[in-house]
């Protein structure tokens, strides 16, 4: 958590820097607050994300650090909402982020992948692999998931990259903003009585059976197909260590069936955010880890500083693909834990599978340091990734 939750005798609030590490550098503002401890740690973070005592809705009525410049809460969206109405609302569409619903999208995500990959190989090297394969390729699984039409996902990748960044400025991320929103009220609204098994018609049919508001449906539309573009900086970011660890990519390659726990791993060592998440306002006082926290405090947990906690993953700063048990938090933790986990961690497994398996070869065009970072998103990843093989 935050220095926001490190109030000892008296309320201490500090200006911080809004850091923008790239590469695998660890946020230096979260290393300082490990140092000073102890709320920081796997277990406190656990706590708070599960713990009915510290509510999303209430921040609604609060000043709080924002996790972007121009970042506007909007009241009644999944993400403020706490049980029950969070639990009815994620209910609505879970059947699409169970196993089922992964195996449903799982034989197409893998032939679009194998069509990237084919075109990639065409062209030849040297190639930009974040354009020709990174980004392409997780803007067609969700949208197959979601239900938008091909011919919509341009709009919807656009759309996207303009709300998840500070840098193209608070009017153009709004209008982004409101133009995905509309598009879904009416994907939606055209869906109230599908049998469909994509999100956009579950939730059109919960919206036909009163089950819940064409508002709710529309604002957990958007947060999920933004969370599913976000594969592209994780997977950016898994590719471009692999390829500086040339250890790790052969025992990749000759021991395959280690490739699910190899991701796990990665996952809990990248470290995938920039500044803060959403936040959380203490309902009452409650003591943790013997620090004080008070009714009304915002506080904010770091699932990257909770995945560095000795305690649970001795020798955290090493990459150990034997780890086990390795129940990191890369996908959050209680009723606000990321419904696409499951969706990230078959596309990562994809995408090492098939890269791995079809160009062995694959290695940078230029030096590693030289690779740009996205600036201004609050999604850590490489810009470009120049490859050759």
């Amino acid at each position: 958590m935050t220095e926001e939750t490190l109030a000892g005798p008296a309320p201490t609030v500090r200006n911080r820097p809004a850091p923008e590490p790239t590469g695998l550098d660890f946020d230096p503002v979260l290393s300082e607050l490990m140092r000073e401890g102890p709320v920081t740690r796997y277990e406190d973070v656990r706590t708070v994300a599960d713990d009915p005592r510290f509510r999303r809705e209430a921040v609604m009525d609060h000043q709080v650090t924002r996790p972007a410049p121009h970042f506007i809460p909007s009241r009644g969206t999944v993400g403020f909402l706490d049980p029950p109405d969070h639990t009815r609302l994620r209910r609505s569409v879970a059947a699409a982020f169970t196993e089922k619903g992964m195996a449903r999208v799982r034989d197409n995500a893998r032939a679009t992948l194998d069509e990237l990959v084919d075109e990639l190989l065409r062209a030849g090297p040297p190639a930009d692999l974040t354009t020709a394969v990174l980004s392409p390729f997780p803007v067609a699984v969700i949208c197959e998931l979601m239900g938008v039409p091909d011919a919509d996902r341009q709009d919807m990748h656009t759309w996207t990259q303009q709300i998840l960044s500070s840098a193209h400025g608070k009017e153009v991320s709004e209008q982004a903003k409101d133009e995905m929103y509309g598009y879904f009220a009416d994907l939606v609204g055209v869906r109230l009585h599908s049998a469909a098994e994509d999100v956009a018609s579950l939730l059109g049919g919960a919206v036909g059976r009163g089950e819940v508001t064409l508002e709710e449906a529309v604002g957990l539309a958007v947060l999920l197909q933004l969370g599913g573009e976000a594969v592209t900086e994780s997977s950016g970011q898994l590719l471009r260590l692999l390829m500086t660890r040339p250890d790790l990519v052969e025992r990749l390659r000759v021991e395959p069936e280690i490739r699910p726990r190899a991701i796990e791993e990665l996952l809990r060592y990248i470290p995938h955010r920039n500044a803060v998440g959403l936040c959380r306002i203490a309902l009452e006082d409650v003591e943790l880890s013997g620090v004080r926290i008070r009714a009304g405090d915002p506080v904010h947990v770091s699932y990257p500083a909770a995945n560095r906690d000795p305690d649970v993953f001795p020798d955290p700063e090493t990459i150990d693909l034997d780890r086990s048990p390795d129940a990191h938090l890369a996908f959050g933790f209680g009723p606000h834990h990321c419904p696409g986990g499951m969706l990230a961690r078959l596309e990562s497994e994809l995408l090492v599978d098939v890269l791995l398996d079809r160009v062995p070869g694959m290695r940078f065009s230029a030096a590693p340091d030289e690779v740009p970072f996205r600036r201004g998103a609050s999604i850590r990843g490489p810009e470009t990734l120049p490859v050759t093989w």
